[in-house]
């Protein structure tokens, strides 16, 4: 199985290797900042000059960008620009139209696809102003700090306009339609609720999580979302817990029934994998608890032939409650919660601690001895129901921002 690579390790890798590249993403994408993605890089008009802004995510020209040739462009003729290549902090960020002379416009993604950085001066990254979110807010170059969420950007995508595959190599496709079908490659997946929910597992009957998880599709709660749904009698209890900063599912089963081998003590599932691609390749998870149809960057999901966890974080701590580096650690260490059997509940609960840090110290998988997992967080206001299975989704999905949004 190949490790995933966690944000701190990636900063230590950047420092060895820098890729000057685009985003694994394929095509146009939304660029959004880690400090909530619900909020897109936005331009305010189609002229040279026009600034550069944070506005919630619509899907509008104004904020599909593309990458090539270390430009990052927009309404096809504009390019990201620093006005006149001034070499400053806190300098606000254009578009000019494009011209391949100077590094005025270009850009390069680090080599785990965290922070947007200028050629001009490798040292300089696109800065979210003062984390303000609010719309029409500037953005701006600053000194890249290697980890605070203002300087992450996501390459990003609309859930209703998703092309058929978002990454190069990818086994399956995201633009998965409205049917369902056992058969469906759709890597497209949802974290709403106890009963609105998926999973990652293998296409192929008795599969090994270690020598699939590239190639892993989504198996859903809800029929009509192009997925495979999870046969019923698969989940055999199942808790749902809601914090202000992440959702997850935990559980046990039979999950031979979603293609897993007997006796498979699993693996784990995440947007990363080792080299920034994901586990699986193309892997997208959406979810409304936080806004609508909000797209996930960071969430962890393990898998075994008879338990599963999966938690999709949210907000500026994001990466700290979402850690990818844990990955032959299995569901009780990385997220200690309920796994009780014959159980079905939905609570609100506590922040835990990250998984991995204790104090001030962060453990290292490998290094022994093992701390023992942390406890679970207290939760509350527990709703039980007799069971999980799968049913058809009735209500509709709408674009980020929508007044409409039934979801």
């Amino acid at each position: 199985m190949k490790s995933a690579i966690s944000f701190s390790a990636a900063l230590a890798a950047f420092f060895a290797v820098v890729d000057a590249q685009a985003p694994p993403q394929l095509g146009t994408v939304l660029i959004q900042t880690g400090l909530d993605p619900s909020k897109c890089l936005t331009v305010k008009s189609n002229t040279d000059g026009a600034a550069v802004v944070i506005r919630t995510c619509t899907n509008t020209e104004s904020q599909r960008w593309t990458f090539g040739n270390s430009q990052v462009r927009v309404f096809g003729d504009k390019c990201l620009d620093v006005p006149e290549g001034q070499d400053a902090n806190g300098v606000k960020l254009q578009i000019w139209t494009c011209s391949a002379q100077g590094n005025n416009q270009k850009w390069f993604y680090d080599k785990w696809g965290f922070n947007l950085q200028w050629m001009g001066n490798r040292g300089k990254c696109l800065d979210m102003t003062n984390n303000n979110l609010k719309d029409g807010a500037n953005v701006q170059i600053s000194q890249c700090t290697w980890g605070p969420a203002n300087q992450i950007w996501n390459a990003g995508h609309d859930v209703n306009s998703l092309p058929e595959k978002t990454q190069n190599g990818q086994f399956g496709t995201n633009n998965c339609g409205t049917g369902s079908s056992q058969t469906s490659n759709c890597q497209t997946a949802w974290i709403n609720s106890i009963d609105d929910f998926c999973i990652w597992s293998p296409h192929a009957p008795n599969s090994v999580i270690g020598d699939t998880e590239r190639e892993g599709i989504a198996w859903c709660t809800k029929a009509g979302r192009g997925t495979r749904t999870i046969p019923d009698g698969t989940l055999q209890g199942v808790h749902w817990v809601e914090t202000d900063k992440y959702v997850q599912v935990t559980g046990v089963g039979d999950f031979t029934k979603t293609n897993i081998r007997a006796g498979d003590d699993g693996g784990e599932f995440d947007p990363h994998g080792a080299d920034a691609n994901g586990n699986p390749i193309g892997g997208l998870l959406y979810g409304n608890t936080f806004r609508p149809n909000m797209q996930y960057h960071e969430w962890t999901n393990f898998m075994s032939h008879n338990q599963f966890c999966i938690r999709a974080c949210f907000g500026p701590d994001a990466t700290k409650y979402c850690e990818h580096i844990y990955d032959v650690m299995g569901c009780w260490w990385n997220i200690p919660a309920s796994y009780s059997a014959n159980v079905f509940e939905s609570c609100k609960g506590a922040v835990g601690q990250p998984m991995g840090i204790y104090g001030t110290s962060t453990w290292s998988q490998g290094i022994k001895p093992t701390p023992a997992a942390h406890p679970a967080p207290a939760s509350s206001n527990c709703v039980t129901q007799p069971t999980v299975t799968s049913t058809p989704l009735r209500k509709r999905a709408v674009s980020f921002g929508s007044p409409d949004a039934e979801l």
